[in-house]
């Protein structure tokens, strides 16, 4: 029999027993062609029979429907599935013609058949006990295995660990009580080893046969993109020179120990903050490769000593935090006492040996902080406490220095509105001759007006300029104020040299000879009156570079005094080497002087050097007759002190001095 005899109906009106059928999301008409393309008979579906054709998925499928077609009533065997968003197709077939639709099955079938068994992915069926019920080529290439020596099989016997395969039972077992797909990560026993998937798996239901459920799981090996990431996790969260925890990571980890503490525990979570002591004179002097093996050397040293609960991190430069999960404050300060220890031998770097150690800050919550910031920033504060007393220490956090951090922000604030504002004056002491009483010199210190805190004391603000690096502003205003009044007083017919002090840390910025050189110009005192005084501690790190500026100095006309000489690190060698015109005696030797031997002996011996060596001699701190007479029988040439004037603002000196003139005349 012929196919237009087997079926003379579909045949006779498509020229097909299988015609093409398509379905849109926005129309109930069912389209039938020859071929796929433009439709030649268009019918109109019941809604519920278009949304029962709207129900199949990606997944080839078929269902039967009841429709008719130019008026005649057929029952038609449709295959097909959902295409794209908005539209289903496929064949269908007479329901009596079972050739056409075994045939329209099998195409259907082989197809998706085909589609299982090259998809790049590796695709399993399990049924309910877990057994493999297909195993795609995909699976044999990656297993070693053959699809025919795993099905009726255990998936979690064959490919899995023990671990690993209890765990997957347990989810199947959940997941098919629930019907819900889910995606999990498992390690896949493969011919190269283990391997990491990441396997998403459906439920589906059978079509024919036993009304049952199967779990299509496709598995997508996702070893490589877990080692990157977890790769990239340990970049971003360890320090790359020392493999250590950085900042970011050590943050995470105190919080979550914070997060853990126990309330009714006696040990909490507590933190030592390292700095490495004169870690910057190392880096300039030897260079970072040095500087950076001694960093790697003195981690390792400490991390050594650590214990189960104890993390260290670099915070960067030659910062380092230890975290303790369970301390005590005397537990913390033993370990910060171990590490100080562990720090006092060299450390070999090869051409050289180097000395460090550490000034460490102890923090503990909650007695010191609720927080990270907080508890960060208070071991931070306590470590600057014991860098301040002397560096090579540790200091416990107490609430006294949180007052000392407070000043410190007020004065970075209002130190630096002091010189935009031109809060700062300069006051003068002067110097005189206890030869002839006449002054013909004077100590220009600074004073600082503050709006808030009155006349504030350079003892209260040096100090924190010269840490802060603000001592350089405020050394070249001193300079500019300095030679301005110098000019101002010789318009007046004042001749008086004008003396500043000069700190360690304002000559290491090698301009400075240039800044006073501008000054000089731009105020123009003829000839120079200014002079510099400076203390033992500026020859100590660079000697040469010293002696340098010193030179430069000298060649504009400044004269160059030794400030509380006897109290520095000069030696006697030193001092023949530097090119001086004065030296100051500190008021320490000239206190109680006319009746201490021990101090008249060490100031005759100062003053017999100094003029050996052609030095004038200046004593400082003088406030007795008893004290200048004394020092006028030994020689010293200049006294400063409250037996003749404390320092003064410009116009109450020049009042001071007109009073003295005219005393002098009297006499």
């Amino acid at each position: 029999m012929n196919v237009g005899e087997e079926c003379p109906d579909l045949y006779t009106r498509f020229g097909t027993t299988s015609p093409c059928w398509r379905l849109s999301n926005d129309s109930n008409a069912l389209e039938l062609a020859t071929v796929r393309g433009p439709a030649n008979v268009s019918v109109e579906l019941e809604a519920e029979q278009a949304a029962q054709i709207r129900s199949l998925t990606g997944v080839t499928s078929h269902l039967s429907l009841h429709i008719k077609i130019f008026g005649d009533p057929f029952r038609l065997h449709f295959v097909g599935k959902k295409i794209n968003v908005r539209e289903w197709a496929g064949t269908a077939s007479d329901y009596t013609d079972t050739t056409s639709v075994a045939r329209d099955l099998v195409h259907g079938l082989a197809f998706a058949e085909q589609v299982v068994s090259e998809v790049n992915s590796l695709v399993v069926i399990l049924d309910g006990h877990g057994l493999i019920q297909r195993f795609n080529r995909m699976c044999e290439e990656v297993t070693g295995i053959r699809e025919e020596d795993v099905v009726g099989k255990s998936a979690f016997v064959l490919f899995m660990s023990d671990d690993e395969g209890a765990a997957s039972r347990s989810n199947v077992n959940t997941f098919f009580d629930t019907g819900q797909p889910y995606q999990v990560e498992r390690y896949i026993n493969t011919v190269t080893g283990p391997r990491l998937f990441l396997f998403r798996n459906k439920f589906v239901q059978s079509g024919s046969g036993v009304d049952e459920r199967f779990l299509i799981c496709s598995g997508t090996d996702i070893t490589e993109e877990r080692k990157a990431q977890t790769l990239l996790v340990k970049q971003a969260n360890t320090d790359e020179l020392t493999g250590l925890l950085n900042r970011k990571a050590i943050q995470e980890e105190i919080e979550n120990a914070i997060a853990a503490e126990e309330d009714d525990s006696e040990m909490h979570v507590g933190i030592l903050f390292l700095d490495l002591d004169n870690f910057k004179k190392v880096n300039d002097h030897y260079g970072h490769v040095v500087g950076d093996r001694l960093i790697k050397e003195v981690a390792a040293q400490i991390d050594g000593r650590l214990t189960e609960g104890e993390t260290l991190a670099r915070l960067g430069g030659d910062e380092f935090v230890v975290v303790v999960r369970k301390s005590t404050i005397p537990s913390l300060v033993e370990m910060a006492k171990n590490i100080l220890i562990s720090l006092q031998a060299p450390f070999d770097l090869g051409l050289v040996k180097i000395y460090t150690g550490c000034s460490i800050g102890i923090a503990m919550y909650p007695e010191h902080g609720d927080g990270l910031e907080s508890l960060i920033r208070c071991a931070d504060t306590a470590m600057y406490v014991a860098k301040d007393d002397g560096k090579h220490t540790y200091r416990v956090f107490t609430a006294e220095m949180n007052k000392k951090v407070a000043e410190y922000v007020w004065l970075d604030t209002n130190l630096r509105k002091a010189l935009e504002e031109n809060q700062l004056v300069l006051y003068y002491q002067p110097k005189v001759c206890l030869r002839t009483g006449v002054v013909d010199c004077v100590e220009a210190l600074v004073r600082w007006n503050s709006p808030e805190r009155g006349v504030v004391s350079p003892l209260d603000f040096i100090p924190y300029a010269e840490e802060s690096g603000l001592i350089g502003p405020i050394g070249r205003w001193v300079m500019q104020a300095a030679a301005t009044q110098a000019v101002n007083w010789q318009a007046k017919g004042i001749n008086v040299r004008i003396s500043i002090n000069v700190s360690a840390r304002q000559l290491r910025d090698t301009d400075i000879v240039k800044h006073f050189t501008e000054v000089l110009a731009e105020t123009g005192p003829r000839p120079c009156v200014l002079d510099v005084e400076l203390t033992e501690s500026c020859f100590i790190e660079d000697e040469a570079a010293a002696l340098a500026l010193i030179g430069q100095f000298r060649e504009l006309g400044v004269r160059v005094h030794l400030d509380d000489f006897g109290t520095g690190y000069s030696s006697l060698s030193q001092l023949a080497r530097i090119p001086l015109d004065a030296i100051k005696l500190d008021r320490s030797f000239i206190k109680r002087i006319d009746v201490s031997t021990k101090s008249q002996a060490l100031v005759r011996a100062m003053v017999a050097i100094a003029h050996e060596l052609r030095l004038l001699v200046v004593a400082e701190g003088v406030e007795s007759e008893a004290e200048a007479k004394f020092l006028k029988g030994i020689g010293v040439e200049y006294v400063q002190g409250f037996l003749y004037a404390r320092p003064m603002p410009a116009q109450e000196f020049e009042a001071w001095l007109d009073d003295r003139g005219r005393l002098r005349l009297i006499a």
